[in-house]
């Protein structure tokens, strides 16, 4: 299947449409149909094929290249979500609310505008809501994201130096969980295993697979075995390179190839 990337934004973040019969380049903007109504968006990836058992979702089509009149509606679609930006936070100010929003988006047929906001607890805004819908006489979504998603916002660099994963590529923003740094053999020191967001580093489910795989028919640390040069026990593994250490009395420290 053809596919095009396209990104919203300025967000690194891309997603596949359908380019039908466009000739659409690299930094041409369209006009696509999303889930949320029209979009304005930038091509990243021209057009290429794909496996279509690779695609998470249906796609949608690319309605147009875009004219000069669609890109001085999306900036002012963008200038007037600044403002709306601004009109919320007074009005959580005035109702009260423990919420902070983090931005505001209109889509470009201004048939929704959605507000994005970080909260420890669940929130009652459905009177925000409704002084919203008064003022701006469209759909209002207000979502609650968590601290992973400011991060992705945000950008930075992680631990090891790079751009961080959910910034960069990762679309995938589900738990992670600190069993996945266990199957990893990584210490469970919070400065090791922890992102800048405060939570598990996202690496540590993209590379659970991976250790998975690996860690087949490899022992634990503290496991009994038999070796070629006597029984020990194993106290360190090397999963990536499938080698582990057997502690042997009378013998010593020996390292054990698991992939024989």
């Amino acid at each position: 299947m053809k596919v095009v990337g396209i990104a919203f934004d300025n967000n690194k973040q891309i997603y596949y449409f359908n380019p039908k019969t466009f000739d659409l380049r690299r930094n041409v903007t369209v006009i696509v149909e999303t889930e949320r109504g029209l979009q304005f968006g930038k091509v990243i990836l021209p057009p290429f094929e794909i496996e279509e058992e690779k695609l998470k979702s249906v796609l949608k089509d690319v309605v147009r290249i875009s004219t000069k009149k669609d890109y001085l509606e999306y900036k002012k679609n963008l200038r007037d979500a600044e403002t709306a930006l601004i009109k919320c936070k007074k009005l959580i100010e005035k109702l009260e609310l423990n919420m902070q929003v983090m931005d505001a988006n209109f889509t470009f047929d201004r048939s929704q505008l959605l507000f994005r906001f970080l909260s420890d607890n669940r929130v009652d805004f459905r009177q925000l809501a409704k002084e919203l819908a008064t003022i701006y006489k469209t759909r209002i979504e207000l979502r609650q994201v968590g601290v992973r998603d400011k991060a992705k916002e945000i950008g930075g660099c992680g631990l090891c130096g790079r751009q961080l994963c959910c910034a960069r590529f990762n679309s995938d923003m589900s738990s992670v969980s600190i069993n996945m740094a266990k199957n990893q053999n990584i210490s469970l020191n919070p400065n090791k295993i922890n992102g800048v967001c405060g939570r598990l580093l996202c690496c540590l489910k993209y590379e659970d697979e991976t250790y998975k795989e690996y860690r087949k028919d490899m022992p634990n640390i503290g496991n009994i075995v038999d070796t070629p040069k006597g029984r020990g026990k194993v106290v360190n593994i090397d999963i990536l390179n499938k080698k582990y250490s057997v502690d042997i009395k009378d013998v010593g420290i020996v390292e054990i190839d698991g992939s024989n």
